[in-house]
């Protein structure tokens, strides 16, 4: 399965929202993540299902991609949340095998740290997705993808624009 983690775009300030979870997209943030999901369209990247962190900026990042045409069908998952718990990920990583690309959309520090894990089997806080960033990561199939991981993309909004 390919997993790409795909980082929010650009979101309002927090200063200017009394939750974080409602912050929704800028227009720039906007802008920058359609260029993106065209350049993955572009690209022919597809996904079978996203799976996209509940909060606003979040929820709106993957309506752009599932708009551009990169996939039909997106769930709310939880586990996306800020500080949101990958075994939760990993139980449906072993129910859903049968997806060939997923994309997850959410929050850094927490992406970045799922590629680690997903790819080393531990987080060294080395790997960072900027906004509207993506990290792909191929899991082979047999058993855990804790550590079973293979990082074939690493690229910032600016190298996809």
């Amino acid at each position: 399965m390919n997993v790409y983690l795909i980082r929010h775009g650009i979101a309002s300030d927090r200063a200017e929202y009394s939750s974080d979870a409602e912050r929704p997209l800028t227009e720039l943030g906007r802008k920058k993540t359609k260029k993106v999901a065209k350049r993955l369209f572009n690209l022919n990247i597809r996904f079978d299902l996203i799976l996209t962190s509940p909060l606003v900026r979040a929820v709106q990042t993957a309506e752009i991609l599932q708009n551009t045409g990169l996939c039909k069908k997106r769930e709310i998952f939880e586990s996306l949340s800020p500080d949101g718990d990958i075994n939760l990920w990993v139980n449906w990583y072993a129910l859903n095998q049968d997806h060939h690309s997923v994309a997850l959309v959410g929050h850094q520090p927490d992406l970045g740290n799922w590629a680690e894990i997903l790819t080393w089997g531990k987080v060294g806080e080395k790997l960072i997705v900027k906004k509207a960033g993506v990290i792909g990561v191929k899991i082979f199939e047999n058993g855990t993808p804790i550590g079973n991981g293979e990082l074939f993309l690493l690229s910032s909004p600016k190298w996809l624009i």
